[in-house]
């Protein structure tokens, strides 16, 4: 039998696009822009799965997914959300969808959420956790994966590996992870493994015995102890000496750990999230990373975007650090739309502590209240060549060498799809602002040097995040 999407949202282009491919897929499919004609669907026993946008024209699309689930145990609901924030994915996850899409979505990405749907995969586990999502900022593809491996994994105490360069943010998604989970209300402690000296580090986990070495004068208790009930993040595991590995090992397969000097074992009741910028699969080649370990510890390994792979990102966040400054103490400042442009461009090899680090040196030295393109690069150490210079190469081979690097950018692993669009939104952004420019912010003139109409320069500038200037008067 031919199973029925239901498919619930109130812009009438989408209802059409999803239900053609849906069509084509060899569904059946009911269309309805409501929550109440949504609910009368289910209620009606119509639909084998369920698309609902969460903003609806009368009501919240998250919020009727408990009254969904309540007509229909076992319902799989597919959540679509142009509000693509981690508290979104996380409360989708919370109410019981069975999977979370940003939108815009691949096509064939929902196609298949909904054959997994079908195939009767286990209803998503909910528990009742909150959902500030204020550490972590992002609408970019790259970080909508990274909001949907969170969303599954805070609820169950699944042991999380957070893999990504230096300055990407390891420890706030592990903060994330924990503040979001049933372990929120204990501890949060973090060890970082490259900062602590090599014979330390069993004591630093596992505490110490008066006596144990030379120097221990008194009982000291270790980080799984302070953890007890919470989370424990063992930052740049990849620097664990290989003694410590085995008695970290021993501890995730018996949930018992013995402190330095003791007899006596304790329970370890932590979860376990663990990070590294380090391939430890050549560590574990090399001899220097045990094997049983990796595959203990990477039960669900959850990549970081390096943040020249997620250049849509760098406005909102470099906003939000000048934000925190001021909040702070630090003079306020705003950026203009040349600076944004700047900080778009750069590759950011320090990533976001690099961009942290920038917002906060310009929030203290810039003297105006505005921060320019020129404040940005003097920032960053660089300037802008000058407008008369040709090119050095061809656009195609600019081009080139910055999708060679991107694709660099990700270790060897394939970036998140729905490279094209991505990519072309990267050439689409500068065209469009040279022709701002050109045209003294003029969005009619502007739209006509660019060959399109003005409602689409509009609904670009919209989709790029770019905010519209006004007219320069001559």
């Amino acid at each position: 039998m031919t199973a029925t999407v239901i498919v619930a949202d109130d812009d009438a282009a989408i209802r059409t696009v999803v239900r053609q491919a849906l069509v084509r897929a060899g569904y059946e499919v009911r269309l309805t822009e409501t929550a109440a004609g949504l609910v009368k669907l289910v209620s009606d026993g119509v639909g084998d799965v369920v698309i609902s946008d969460v903003i609806l024209p009368d009501g919240n699309g998250l919020e009727t997914i408990p009254t969904l689930l309540a007509l229909r145990p076992g319902l799989r609901i597919i959540v679509m959300s142009a509000q693509n924030t981690l508290s979104t994915a996380v409360r989708a996850t919370e109410n019981g969808a069975f999977d979370y899409l940003p939108k815009p979505f691949d096509l064939n990405e929902l196609i298949q959420s909904v054959a997994s749907a079908l195939e009767g995969m286990g209803e998503a586990e909910v528990a009742e956790f909150g959902s500030d999502d204020s550490a972590l900022i992002g609408r970019s593809p790259a970080m909508q994966d990274v909001y949907r491996i969170v969303a599954r994994v805070v609820p169950n105490d699944l042991t999380v590996m957070i893999l990504g360069e230096s300055g990407t943010g390891k420890e706030l998604v592990a903060r994330a992870i924990h503040d979001m989970g049933p372990r929120a209300a204990r501890p949060f402690i973090a060890l970082n493994m490259a900062a602590i000296p090599r014979e330390l580090i069993e004591s630093e986990l596992f505490g110490h015995e008066r006596g144990a070495f030379t120097g221990a004068a008194a009982r000291a208790s270790g980080k799984f102890e302070q953890a007890q009930g919470g989370t424990l993040f063992l930052d740049e595991i990849g620097d664990m000496p290989i003694d410590a590995q085995t008695r970290l090992l021993r501890v995730l397969q018996t949930g018992e750990f013995t402190a330095v000097g003791g007899t006596r074992s304790q329970r370890a009741d932590v979860r376990i999230v663990s990070a590294t910028n380090q391939d430890l699969v050549g560590l574990i080649e090399a001899g220097r990373f045990r094997e049983d370990l990796y595959y203990r510890l990477n039960v669900v390994p959850l990549p970081l975007p390096p943040l020249r792979a997620r250049s849509e990102d760098i406005p909102a966040l470099a906003r939000r650090f000048l934000d925190t400054a001021a909040s702070e103490g630090l003079p306020r400042k705003t950026l203009d739309r040349h600076a944004v442009e700047a900080l778009r461009r750069h590759s950011w090899p320090g990533n976001v502590r690099e961009l942290e680090n920038l917002m906060r040196r310009l929030a203290v030295l810039e003297r105006g209240d505005i921060i320019t393109a020129a404040a940005v690069q003097a920032g960053l150490g660089t300037r802008a060549a000058p407008a008369s210079l040709a090119p050095a190469a061809t656009l195609a081979d600019a081009a080139a060498a910055h999708i060679a690097a991107y694709f660099q950018g990700f270790g060897g692993n394939l970036p998140p799809d729905g490279v094209y669009d991505r990519l072309l939104a990267e050439v689409e952004r500068p065209l469009i602002l040279a022709c701002l420019d050109a045209t003294g912010g003029n969005q009619l003139k502007a739209a006509k040097l660019l060959g399109i109409n003005r409602n689409t320069l509009r609904r670009k500038l919209n989709d790029l995040g770019l905010e519209p200037q006004p007219a320069r008067r001559s």
